[in-house]
């Protein structure tokens, strides 16, 4: 396990004892933070398509009738 792992896992096993009204405080918190809202809102786009084909830089191009 990394480093940044074993943070992630101390953070959630720390917020997942909080009461549901603490939790709920922590996440309204962290939305209306800017930085971590788009943080957050940028993880759970490309966490919503990993299981997506992927497709060439050069293909994306193509499609989108953009020259390189």
């Amino acid at each position: 396990m990394s480093a940044a792992q074993a943070t992630a896992e101390v953070f959630v096993t720390a917020f997942k004892s909080l009461k549901r009204n603490q939790r709920e405080a922590v996440l309204e918190r962290m939305l209306t933070d800017e930085e971590l809202s788009e943080d957050l809102a940028d993880t759970l786009a490309l966490e919503s398509r990993r299981h997506q084909p992927r497709q060439s830089f050069r293909q994306v191009l193509k499609e989108l009738k953009i020259s390189e």
